[in-house]
């Protein structure tokens, strides 16, 4: 077998097809094939991000709904300002009940204390001092919501054993006028 020109050339042909191939039809796809892969990569990273927010978004919606609930209780424990009368009664209640005297009751100017009403309170009691501590207790698990801001406690010159309380008892309330706008 004789190896001559044409065998050459035809040699040269057959090896070029693969090669020319290669070059004009493989290199170009791979090339948009690695940007395919860069794009689906790109993608999934943005999905990735994407249910990431999805699921902070959920638990924000969470965090919001349970702030939403804490607000309604803060609220339920406000009264309007016609529940007033009853809270006072209730905190005369629970002084007779400790065995305090009835209480010296002086209502002052509602302050207007952000979103919500403060009713302060002159109260001037007397009783001994148990009496006096289990009023505390009792006004503190009181369903609404008071403070007192002053205390002043000083000895009974008529009694031994027994003392004069002096302070003010701050009621916060919510106007029926606020109420509706809150909602």
């Amino acid at each position: 077998m004789r190896f001559g020109f044409r065998e050459f050339l035809l040699l040269l042909i057959l090896m070029a097809v693969p090669v020319s191939s290669w070059w004009l039809v493989f290199r170009p796809q791979n090339r948009e094939i690695g940007l395919a892969r860069q794009e689906i990569g790109h993608k999934r990273s943005m999905l990735a991000k994407l249910r990431e927010e999805t699921a902070r978004s959920v638990d924000l919606r969470q965090a919001n709904e349970r702030m939403r609930e804490g607000i309604s209780d803060i609220e339920a424990r406000l009264p309007n300002n016609k529940e007033i009368d009853s809270v006072v009664r209730q905190v005369s209640n629970i002084a007779v009940e400790s065995g305090l005297g009835a209480p010296a009751l002086k209502s002052e100017k509602p302050l207007s204390a952000a979103l919500y009403w403060e009713q302060p309170m002159q109260i001037k009691m007397t009783g001994d001092f148990k009496g006096f501590y289990d009023f505390l207790l009792k006004l503190e698990q009181m369903p609404r919501i008071t403070r007192v801001p002053d205390l002043k406690l000083l000895r009974s010159d008529k009694e031994d054993g027994h003392l004069v309380s002096e302070f003010t008892l701050s009621i916060y309330f919510q106007d029926d006028a606020s109420r509706g706008s809150a909602r």
